[in-house]
């Protein structure tokens, strides 16, 4: 792929994302915004090989996020349910630093006060 169509198909990809989070709740789009952009960012310099591992967990991503958002179409957000399990076999290819940020991000997510406790207008 030449280097102009990589650029553009990881920025639609990114572009993709971002637009699909704002179907999620206020502080979780707060949350995975924060988390796509650093790993978008960390990820400018990588290999090609870490690229194209990137890019397809980042599509399979993008694509469970689709169907989500789409199922939960009329329905009150409270009730949607977004994100998916992890296998342990694909949980056994995580480096040691993905682990750590991982399992950072499951804390912020679940915790009752999280830290992007933001309103959304008029509530």
């Amino acid at each position: 792929m030449a280097a102009s169509a990589h650029v553009s198909t990881v920025r639609s990809l990114y572009k993709r994302i971002l637009v699909l989070h704002r179907f999620l709740p206020i502080d979780l789009r707060a949350l995975g915004d924060q988390y796509v952009k650093d790993e978008f960012r960390r990820h400018k310099s990588a290999s090609s090989e870490e690229v194209k591992s990137f890019m397809t967990e980042w599509q399979l991503y993008k694509d469970t996020l689709q169907t989500q958002v789409l199922d939960s179409a009329g329905r009150q957000l409270s009730s949607a349910k977004f994100g998916a399990e992890l296998s342990e076999r694909k949980l056994s290819d995580f480096q040691e630093e993905q682990i750590g940020q991982l399992y950072e991000l499951m804390l912020e997510s679940t915790k009752p006060n999280r830290q992007f406790d933001i309103q959304e207008d008029g509530k």
